[in-house]
């Protein structure tokens, strides 16, 4: 696996890079409406181009870091494994419908007609059901956790996003009465997540064979550092410029819809680091399994949501707001991970 970095400038600060996008989307749906006119034009099979465009750019750069040979590793430490992707893929989708069904249609519901509500579990439910991939490699890298289980972890939870995303979600927004046709959802699954897999592996493995694993590692993966936050942060004023009379009638609206979020990172978060603290899985391994049960693969829940939805829908809304919470609460439990390396055996370490 390839050195990893600490998180970036454009990373640390990713939040307020949102919010500063949120604004600039905002400004320019109230005062340049025929530029979110003009994009909407630009649509084929009811996926936007330019969006679908900036979501390659954000998604390509992550697939060309994950070396799949990794996975013949993946008996190493199996029960690492075991804890992660069953938090991943056991838990955490069904612990953010809970979450999300419970705020939004029962706490909240003075605030949000039943129906808005529907739609934004719909979105919640988008965000639970993509566990984080490459951003993982930076959670890791921060708590010293081991780079070669990371790097299996996200390999398989790459390949397993591939049959799996789409039953769940098929079925926890069938529970609240919302249908999406399977192969609206598959579509998603081959422009998101099958193409830009396949395109990194290939780049990987071509670059490797005619310059050298050194140069892939050192001089061409850094080329692409900044562009997947850049493809964020323009994904982002696209859909705040449609999104922004939502926000601006109801602002409050973004902090509610935060509170479950939130709340399954922590949750998720805190399993699967318990049950490796239980299962005495070395600090190593346990700060990375708790840190991929916590994070979300935002980028694909936004790419769905948009597809399935529309740009102008509160669900995409939802996904783009599991944007603005994720980084400055996986900087907490990562600072909580290094506080607590003493709970665990340091001759495991």
């Amino acid at each position: 696996m390839e050195k990893n970095k600490g998180i970036s400038f454009f990373e640390k600060y990713l939040s307020i890079w949102v919010l500063g996008c949120m604004g600039a989307g905002i400004l320019i749906g109230q005062y340049f409406g025929f530029i979110p006119e003009f994009l909407e034009q630009f649509t084929y099979a009811e996926v936007s181009i330019p969006i679908a465009v900036l979501i390659w750019l954000m998604i390509y750069p992550m697939m060309l870091k994950i070396d799949f040979k990794s996975i013949k590793n993946v008996g190493k430490n199996p029960q690492g494994l075991l804890i992660s992707c069953g938090t991943s893929w056991l838990i955490k989708p069904f612990l953010m419908f809970g979450l999300a069904s419970l705020f939004f249609l029962v706490v909240f519901k003075g605030f949000i007609d039943p129906e808005l509500g529907k739609l934004y579990v719909a979105g919640a439910v988008l965000l639970g059901a993509a566990p984080c991939t490459a951003m993982v490699f930076v959670w890791s890298n921060l708590t010293k956790g081991n780079p070669a289980y990371t790097l299996v972890q996200v390999a398989v939870n790459d390949l397993l996003v591939l049959v799996l995303f789409v039953p769940i979600v098929t079925i926890l927004l069938g529970i609240t009465n919302i249908f999406v046709p399977w192969d609206t959802l598959f579509l998603s699954i081959v422009l998101f997540v099958v193409i830009p897999l396949v395109a990194g592996a290939l780049t990987r493995k071509f670059m490797i064979e005619k310059k050298g694993l050194d140069y892939f590692t050192n001089n061409f993966i850094p080329k692409f550092d900044n562009i997947t936050v850049i493809g964020l942060l323009l994904t982002l004023i696209i859909i705040f410029s449609f999104q922004g009379e939502a926000i601006l009638n109801s602002p409050w609206l973004v902090a509610m819809i935060a509170v479950p979020l939130i709340l399954q990172n922590l949750l998720t978060f805190a399993f699967a680091y318990f049950v490796s603290w239980k299962a005495k899985q070395p600090h190593c391994i346990a700060a990375p399994a708790g840190l991929i049960g916590a994070s979300d693969f935002f980028e694909l829940s936004v790419a769905v949501a948009i597809t399935l939805f529309g740009v102008n829908s509160p669900v995409v809304l939802v996904t783009t707001v599991g944007v603005l919470t994720e980084v400055p609460v996986m900087l907490l439990l990562v600072a909580f991970v290094n506080r607590t390396k003493g709970w665990f055996d340091k001759d495991e370490q």
